[in-house]
C-alpha cells in the first residue's frame, strides 16, 4: 500500500439543511453511499444517521489519503477509512485517463466519466467502494457498524463528492495537485512539442502561432433583421425541423438576452406554451395558454393560469380608474375575486407585471381577448 502522504483537505461544517434536502446527486455520490448502506446491520441507525446529517452537529470534514473524519458533538472523534490504492494501481489509472483527452478535463470540470470508472475496473484499479470497504470508527458508545456519526459523516461525504470527485481520488491516495503533476509527466499532458514521429513537421511554435495575424470578425447583424434558419440537411435519428425550431429559438432568445441584458427564467410548461406560441411547434399545450403568451409572455400566461391577491392599494387605482372613465354614470358591476374582476361575459386579470388582462367567456372557459393594459377602463370602453 502507498503510504500516505501529507495530502489533505478540509471542508467546513454543513449547517442544518431542510428536511427535504438530498444527498448523492451524482452517480458517484450515489455509488459510495450505496456501499455504506449495503454494509449496514441496523436500517434504524442509518435513518437516524441521515437525520443527524442534516442538523448542522457535525464539525468540519478533513479528507486526507485513506479516511475521512469529523468531530461529532460531545467529541466524538468520527473516522471512516478507506483501502488507499498502490502505486501499480496509480500507474494503470493514469493509463486509462491519458487514453481519452476528455477524461482529464471532466475531472477538472469536477465531472466522474462513467467509462472511465468501468475502464479502470478492468485495469484492477477500483476507484468507487464495494461493500465492505468503508470501514467506520467512531470513539461514541453505541456499537452500531456505522454507529449514528459514522453515518451521517459518509452522507455528508456524498455532498463533498457530488461538488468535487476529486475528493474520492485524495481517498484513495493522490490529491488534485498531485494527480494532475502526474498526468503531465505521463504523457499527453507534458504539452511539448513532439520531437519526431508523424506530428513533428506540423508542430509550430506558440509564439510564431500566435503573432499571425488573424483576419477580423464580421459585423453581427442588426438587433431587427430577420433570422433565417439554415439549411439543414435530413440525418438519420434526427428531427431536422425540430432542430430548426430549436436553432431559431436560441437566436431569439439570444437577441433578447442582448437587447434586456436579461432572461426570464422558464419553467418546463413556460417553455413548451412559449416555443408553441413562437414556432408553432413542441409539445402543444392548450390553445388558450399559446394565446396568452402570444398577447403577454410569461406574465400574460401567468394571469391567465394563477390567481393571487394584489396589493389593496393597486385595486384602489384600479377603482379609482374605473369611476374616472364614466365620469357621471356608474361603471359597469362586476364580481372581484383575488386579482379577477368579471363583467359578465368579460373578465379582467390583474397581473404580476402591473397590467390587466382581458378574456373572454367561450362556453365554460375563458380565453385571452387581447393585449393587456395598464388601465382596465381602456379595456371596458
Amino acid at each position: 500500500m502507498t503510504p500516505r502522504t501529507n495530502d489533505a483537505r478540509g471542508f467546513a461544517a454543513f449547517p442544518p439543511q431542510r428536511a427535504g434536502a438530498r444527498f448523492a446527486t451524482t452517480w458517484w455520490g450515489r455509488a459510495w453511499i450505496t456501499a455504506m448502506e449495503d454494509t449496514s446491520l441496523d436500517q434504524t441507525l442509518l435513518r437516524k444517521g441521515r437525520a443527524y446529517a442534516k442538523t448542522g452537529r457535525l464539525g468540519p470534514i478533513t479528507v486526507s489519503p485513506g479516511r475521512i473524519a469529523a468531530v461529532a458533538e460531545h467529541e466524538y472523534d468520527t473516522v471512516v477509512t478507506v483501502e488507499q490504492l498502490g502505486d501499480d494501481a496509480w500507474r494503470r489509472f493514469l493509463d486509462q485517463v491519458a487514453a481519452q483527452a476528455g477524461h482529464i478535463a471532466a475531472l477538472l470540470d469536477r465531472d466522474m466519466p462513467h467509462d472511465l470508472v468501468a475502464a479502470a475496473e478492468d485495469a484492477a484499479v477500483p476507484l468507487l467502494p464495494a461493500v465492505g470497504d468503508l470501514m467506520p470508527e467512531c470513539s461514541c458508545p453505541d456499537w452500531g457498524h456505522p454507529c449514528v456519526h459514522a453515518a451521517a459523516l459518509c452522507y455528508q461525504a456524498s455532498w463533498l463528492l457530488d461538488a468535487d470527485p476529486f475528493v474520492l481520488l485524495l481517498m484513495r491516495g493522490r490529491g488534485e495537485r498531485r494527480l494532475v503533476e502526474e498526468l503531465r509527466r505521463h504523457g499527453p499532458w507534458t504539452g511539448a512539442a513532439p520531437a519526431d514521429g508523424p506530428d513533428a513537421a506540423r508542430a509550430v511554435p506558440a509564439g510564431r502561432a500566435f503573432a499571425a495575424e488573424v483576419p477580423p470578425l464580421p459585423d453581427p447583424p442588426a438587433f431587427d433583421a430577420p433570422f433565417t434558419a439554415p439549411a439543414l440537411e435530413p440525418a438519420d435519428g434526427v428531427d431536422v425541423a425540430a432542430l430548426a425550431v430549436l436553432v431559431s429559438s436560441a437566436a431569439a432568445r439570444a437577441r433578447e438576452l442582448a437587447l434586456r441584458g436579461r432572461l426570464p427564467e422558464l419553467t418546463e410548461h413556460q417553455d413548451h406554451v412559449r416555443l408553441a406560441a413562437e414556432h408553432g411547434a413542441g409539445v402543444l399545450p392548450e390553445a388558450c395558454a399559446v394565446e396568452a403568451w402570444r398577447h403577454g409572455g410569461a406574465d400574460g400566461l401567468d394571469a391567465l393560469e394563477t390567481p393571487w391577491n394584489p396589493p389593496a392599494r393597486d385595486l384602489a387605482r384600479a377603482r379609482a380608474h374605473l369611476e374616472a372613465a364614466w365620469e357621471d354614470d356608474v361603471p359597469p358591476a362586476f364580481v372581484a375575486w383575488r386579482n379577477r374582476w368579471t363583467f359578465g361575459e368579460r373578465q379582467l386579470r390583474y397581473g404580476r407585471d402591473g397590467r390587466w388582462y382581458p378574456l373572454t367567456r367561450r362556453g365554460q372557459e375563458w380565453w385571452p381577448a387581447g393585449p393587456p393594459e395598464r388601465d382596465p377602463a381602456a379595456l371596458l370602453t
